[in-house]
C-alpha cells in the first residue's frame, strides 16, 4: 500500500468487504468499482473470490503485474475454489503470467478486466483449466465479454468442471490404486543415456509400487530452483492435474533450496532419486539390522534439510518416499536426529561384529567363501537359489534383497564353499545408503572371490558393468578375483552371446536352468582349488 493516499486505502478496504451473487463471475458494480480504483492508483488491482461469492482478498500491484498471496488448495487435484478477477491497464488479453497462476495456484477460473482511458470497465478476458481431453488443451480460453453480458451459471459451470475432472481422476484410480507420478529427467547428457538412466527411474518408480502416467525429459542446464525452466514445470503441473498424478520424481538429488521452491510452486509431493531409493530399501528391509540402516540412511539424508521448516519437507512424510522407521523423525531437532544416528551407527557397528565373528568361523573351517555382486536386478538371487537350491528372496524388482544372505553349495570330493548375495549396486548409489550399509559391504571383503552377475539382455549392459566395477573400486575391493557371469541368456540370441564373450572374458548361464551351470562350477572350482 506504500505510495497510496488514505483514500484510496479506505476504498481498497471497503471493496474487500463486497460480495456478488456466488453464480456472477463479478457484478457489474463490483468491476466499475474495480476499474475506477485502479485507474485512479494506476495499479493492477486483483480480487480474489470464493465460490459463495465473497471477496476474501484485495491485492495491489504496480502498473504491469500482481504479486498474489498464498492461497489454499483444497486437495492435490482439485481446483482452489477460488477465482482471481484483476485489471489490465493497458487492453490487453490475459499474460503468461496470468496462466501460470492459472496452473499453479489451480483456479477455479482467471480474468483480466480491461481498465479503459475514461476508468470504465472493458472487455474481460477469462481462461479456466480443463480435465484431460484429446487434444491434450491445458486451459481454455473463453472470448472476450462484456461485464453486462455475463452468464449467471458461473458456480454451476465450475462445480460441473471439477466433477469432471474427479470422475476422470476417480477413473484412473479405480483402474489401478498405485500412487501415479510423472518423472522427470533434466540434463545435457546424450539422448542414448538420458532416455536410459530414465527408464531406470521408471524402473525404480515400479519397485516402490509407482504408477507412472508421464515421462519428461528436458535437455538443459538443471535449474537453480525448479530443476525443469518455469514454462516446462508448467505444463507438468497441468498434466498431473489432468492425469491425476500425486508425485513428482525427479532423476536427480535435490537441494534444499530446490525442496523450498519447489515447494512454493505446487502442493504435489516432490521426491528426488536418493529419497526412492530409501523408500525401496525400506519397504524391502526385514531383518533386524537392514531396518536399522535404512532408518540411518534416512535421517542422514534427512539432517541438512531439517532446516526447511515448510510445507515441502512434510510431504516428504507418510506412504511412497516416507516409509520406514525413520518417517517420524522429521519433526525432531538436529540434536535429537544427531543423537539418534549414532545410536544407531552404534547398533549397526554391533551386528556387524556379530557377523565378523561368523565370517571368522567359516574362515578357521577353511571353507572358501564366494560373494555375488552386481547390477540390481540383474537376477543375483536368482542364480543363489538354484546353485543352492534354497529359497532366497528373488523378485522382479529392484533392491529386493537388502542384507547378506548365504548358502553352502557342495562340489565333489566332499568340499563346499559359501555363496553370500549381497545388495544390489545401482548408478550414483546415495552415499548415506553406501555408508549405512558398510557391515554388509564387509561381505565383500571377506570374500575369496566376487562373483559379478550380468544382465546380458540389458541394451545398456557395457554401463551397468562399469558401474559395477567402479562401485568394487570405491570399496577398495578391486583386488579380489572376479568371475563374470552373463546371466538371462534364454532371452539372448546365440549371435549375441558369441558377441559377448567375443568382448569380455565370462560365463554364460540361465539361472533357471541348472543344465546351464556346469561351465561355472567347472570354473569356480579351478579358481578356488587351483593347485587340484
Amino acid at each position: 500500500m506504500q505510495g497510496l493516499k488514505s483514500a484510496q486505502i479506505k476504498a481498497l478496504e471497503r471493496l474487500s468487504t463486497r460480495s456478488m451473487h456466488a453464480q456472477a463471475v463479478i457484478s457489474p458494480e463490483i468491476a466499475r468499482t474495480l476499474t475506477e480504483l485502479s485507474f485512479d492508483i494506476r495499479r493492477q488491482i486483483g480480487l480474489i473470490i470464493d465460490r459463495r461469492g465473497r471477496i476474501t482478498a484485495v491485492v495491489v500491484g504496480d502498473a504491469r503485474r500482481l504479486v498474489l498471496p498464498d492461497i489454499h488448495r483444497r486437495g492435490m487435484n482439485r481446483l482452489s475454489g477460488v477465482r482471481l478477477i484483476h485489471t489490465h491497464l493497458t487492453n490487453e488479453a490475459l499474460s503468461s503470467d496470468d496462466l501460470t497462476d492459472l496452473v499453479t495456484l489451480r483456479l477455479d477460473l482467471i480474468a483480466a478486466l480491461i481498465v479503459q482511458t475514461d476508468g470504465m470497465p472493458g472487455s474481460l478476458y477469462s481462461a479456466h483449466l480443463l480435465p484431460d481431453n484429446a487434444a491434450q488443451d491445458p486451459w481454455n480460453l473463453l472470448p472476450p465479454s462484456s461485464i453486462h453480458a455475463l452468464e449467471e451459471d458461473f458456480l454451476d459451470f465450475i462445480e460441473a468442471l471439477e466433477e469432471e475432472f474427479s470422475r476422470t481422476q476417480y477413473q484412473l484410480s479405480t483402474d489401478d490404486p498405485r500412487e501415479r507420478a510423472i518423472l522427470i529427467h533434466v540434463s545435457t547428457l546424450p539422448p542414448s543415456i538420458a532416455h536410459d538412466s530414465l527408464d531406470e527411474l521408471k524402473e525404480l518408480a515400479r519397485s516402490a509400487g509407482i504408477k507412472t502416467v508421464q515421462e519428461v525429459l528436458q535437455r538443459r542446464s538443471i535449474d537453480s530452483r525448479l530443476v525443469l525452466g518455469k514454462g516446462k514445470m508448467q505444463s507438468v503441473l497441468i498434466s498431473a492435474m489432468q492425469k491425476g498424478a500425486e508425485l513428482l520424481v525427479f532423476d536427480t538429488n535435490l537441494s534444499p533450496s530446490q525442496l523450498r521452491s519447489l515447494g512454493d510452486f505446487t502442493d504435489l509431493k516432490i521426491l528426488d532419486r536418493t529419497q526412492l531409493i530409501l523408500d525401496i530399501f525400506a519397504q524391502h528391509a526385514v531383518t533386524r539390522e537392514g531396518k536399522l540402516q535404512v532408518e540411518l540412511a534416512q535421517l542422514r539424508y534427512l539432517l541438512p534439510l531439517l532446516n526447511i521448516r515448510q510445507k515441502a519437507l512434510s510431504r516428504l512424510t507418510g506412504g511412497i518416499g516416507g516409509r520406514g522407521p525413520g518417517e517420524t523423525r522429521l519433526e525432531i531437532d538436529r540434536r535429537r536426529a544427531r543423537d539418534r544416528i549414532a545410536r544407531l551407527e552404534r547398533e549397526v557397528a554391533q551386528l556387524g561384529e556379530r557377523r565378523r565373528l561368523r565370517r571368522q568361523v567359516r574362515t578357521e573351517k577353511n571353507v572358501p567363501t564366494v560373494a555375488v555382486v552386481g547390477y540390481t536386478n540383474a537376477g543375483k538371487s536368482t542364480l543363489l537359489n538354484h546353485l543352492t537350491n534354497s529359497d532366497v528372496t528373488a523378485k522382479d524388482f529392484l533392491f529386493a534383497t537388502l542384507n547378506p544372505v548365504s548358502r553352502r553349495l557342495r562340489f565333489p570330493q566332499e568340499r563346499e564353499i559359501i555363496i553370500t548375495d549381497t545388495v544390489g549396486f545401482i548408478r550414483e548409489l546415495p552415499e548415506d545408503l553406501m555408508a549405512a550399509f558398510r557391515t554388509t559391504f564387509e561381505e565383500l571383503d571377506e570374500a575369496d572371490l566376487l562373483l559379478h552377475v550380468v544382465d546380458a539382455h540389458s541394451p545398456d549392459l557395457s554401463d551397468k558393468m562399469k558401474t559395477v566395477l567402479d562401485t568394487v573400486r570405491s570399496l577398495e575391493l578391486d583386488h579380489k578375483p572376479i568371475v563374470t557371469v552373463f546371466n538371462k541368456i534364454d532371452l539372448c540370441s546365440p549371435e549375441e552371446i558369441e558377441g559377448l564373450l567375443h568382448q569380455y572374458e565370462g560365463v554364460p548361464v540361465c539361472a533357471l536352468d541348472r543344465g546351464s551351470f556346469a561351465p561355472l562350477l567347472t570354473l569356480l572350482e579351478e579358481r578356488l582349488w587351483p593347485a587340484d
